[in-house]
């Protein structure tokens, strides 16, 4: 039995060492129990699995920053492609430009596919859209395993876009300046080129009934065309010309109200010594603060490209400088207050029956409103007539037959008191020069103040009978309403020739010039313009100004006045048509849709 179990135990140590060595057999089984128990160096194999996982997470996110890398680039390449592709004035096939584009990036091969969308039933000047799609793939460069088994693993890179460039509905007012100083080299040249190419830019860019344009030109006034200012409250005579003068608080509104009273602006000439009555034939005064041409007068919203290019033509420049008032009617006429005076405008046949619903409201998210306000100046002096002096008859009284003067002298105190001064005559005489033949039983006759019988009572009325020639009369004088004396005979002229020579000249120059009219200073109108721009903005009205040779003091209202820095210009000479150009494609914008 002995023998059989040592047999065995020796068969086993030989299956195990392949040596029937019985110590090298124990000492091996040490060896392997002690190795099968010892638990250093377990670390160290994980520190290696962990190291392994490492570097595959790392070269993982390499490997996806890589990607990345060339998705932006190849997503870059294709949106400039395609906002290039949208724009309106661009002449070539969009899908050629897309191409182009990527032929140069040298990824031809990356470009899918271009989809060009001109609209449905309309003109691809009115809108484009421009789809492309991207494709291509990176290798994982740093999974060096997946090489040995023979698999080659990538991402994909997958770049879209749409661009789309559309004119929606916009409304613009043109605000322009018409002053004097824009004779001066070459600026109303200059401006009537570069309003005629923003016409051109706007009007290919849009259909006919998605953009409408005003066109306000101003100086010292803005002016209306008749049938526009009868639909507001304007009151005073004035049948000659047709401009308004606001109050400070007028300019906190947007809106120009068609019940509210309003003063109307007298015609008159504050600056020359120029008579019109003694003309052949007589012409109203040459320089009035409210013009009476059809040229001056606010165009009001239209899409005719002849008809906006020729009132253009037809400007011509004198003048003070309000951009108040340019500014104030500019806004209004975007405000949705004056869509019934558009609809009467629309009855006249003043503008097109399609713009019946505009000025739209302010949160028409369809509707873009913009004032673009250029000058070349600064605010200057606003004039107006005084209270006293805008309505009831004058002192002065006019002979059209002998084309002469007189006036009724009423100062108590003087040695002519009582009397007319007969202008060309130099002659005081107790009735206008040419009253004639009137007794006091003519029906109508009108007497006038004075005491010439002595009994100390003044402002008694006479009628007068002249009974003879000898003053060598002829005609009628006719008494001037002071609406009627403004309109042909200048205040300067009135001074000068009509009581300077009877009156001390300081006196009236106090009484006949400057104690007839009055001013708004330019400080007070800088701030007026400040306020309308303020109002325009706040109901997201875009406004753009150009300041164009203009003084520091105009560049600093234009400069706050306008929507943003980028949206005001400083321009000299050719330049102007360079701002007008690139508000155009400010307005008509490409935008990023998707």
């Amino acid at each position: 039995m002995e023998n059989n179990t040592l047999s065995q135990k020796g068969s086993v140590s030989d299956a195990v060492s392949g040596s029937s060595d019985r110590p090298f057999n124990r000492k091996m089984r040490r060896i392997i129990t002690r190795f099968c128990r010892d638990e250093d160096g377990v670390i160290t194999i994980f520190a290696v699995y962990m190291l392994l996982l490492i570097v595959a997470i790392g070269g993982f996110g390499v490997n996806l920053m890589h990607n990345e890398m060339v998705r932006t680039k190849v997503q870059s390449t294709l949106d400039r492609a395609i906002l290039a592709a949208a724009d309106l004035e661009q002449t070539l096939p969009a899908d050629e430009v897309v191409e182009d584009y990527f032929a140069k990036a040298g990824m031809s091969q990356y470009l899918e596919g271009v989809q060009v969308t001109p609209g449905p039933a309309l003109p691809t000047t009115y809108f484009r859209i421009v789809k492309a799609t991207a494709r291509t793939e990176t290798p994982f460069l740093y999974m060096p395993w997946d090489y040995y088994r023979g698999i080659t693993r990538t991402l994909p890179v997958v770049a879209s876009g749409q661009a789309e460039e559309v004119i929606n509905n916009v409304e613009i007012s043109l605000v322009l300046d018409v002053s004097g100083s824009m004779n001066s080299n070459s600026r109303l040249y200059n401006l009537k080129i570069a309003a005629k190419e923003f016409i051109d830019q706007m009007l290919d860019n849009s259909r006919d009934d998605r953009l409408s344009i005003s066109i306000i030109p101003y100086a010292t006034q803005v002016s209306l065309p008749d049938e526009m200012i009868a639909e507001f409250n304007a009151q005073g005579t004035n049948p000659y010309s047709n401009c308004i003068n606001f109050s400070g608080s007028d300019f906190n509104d947007r809106a120009v109200s068609t019940t509210a009273p309003f003063q109307r602006t007298m015609h008159f000439d504050p600056w020359s010594s120029n008579d019109g009555r003694d003309d052949d034939p007589v012409n109203l005064v040459s320089r009035p603060v409210c013009e009476e041409r059809d040229s001056r007068e606010i165009l009001m919203l239209t899409d005719d490209r002849q008809k906006l290019k020729d009132y253009i033509d037809d400007l011509s420049a004198r003048g003070n400088t309000s951009i108040d008032l340019g500014m104030k009617w500019g806004t209004a006429l975007l405000d949705p207050a004056m869509r019934p005076v558009v609809n009467k405008m629309i009855g006249h046949g003043e503008v097109p029956s399609r713009f019946s619903l505009r000025p739209f409201a302010y949160d028409d998210l369809e509707t873009l409103k913009v004032v673009v306000l250029m000058t070349d100046g600064q605010n200057t002096s606003q004039y107006y007539i005084e209270d006293d002096h805008r309505s009831g008859e004058s002192d002065v009284f006019w002979n059209e037959q002998t084309e002469e003067y007189s006036i009724w002298n009423k100062r108590n105190g003087d040695s002519n008191d009582g009397l007319f001064y007969w202008v060309n005559n130099n002659l005081g005489r107790v009735h206008p020069k040419g009253i004639g033949h009137w007794d006091c039983g003519k029906e109508g006759l009108r007497g006038y103040p004075n005491d010439l019988d002595g009994d100390g009572i003044e402002n008694e009325y006479f009628c007068y009978e002249v009974p003879n020639q000898d003053d060598n009369e002829s005609g009628t004088a006719v008494n001037l309403s002071y609406p009627e004396l403004w309109a042909y005979t200048s205040i300067r002229y009135n001074t000068e020739q009509n009581y300077y020579p009877w009156m001390n000249d300081s006196e009236a120059r106090s009484q006949w010039r400057y104690g007839v009219y009055d001013t708004v200073g330019s400080g007070t109108k800088d701030n007026r313009t400040k306020v309308i721009c303020d109002a325009a903005k706040t109901e997201q009205i875009v406004v753009y100004t150009i300041g164009f040779e203009a003084p520091s003091g105009g560049v600093s209202v234009l400069k706050d006045c306008a929507s943003s820095p980028s949206h005001f210009f400083d321009v000299d000479g050719l330049e102007i048509s360079n701002a007008f150009k690139s508000i155009a494609q400010q307005i008509t914008q490409l935008r990023l849709t998707q």
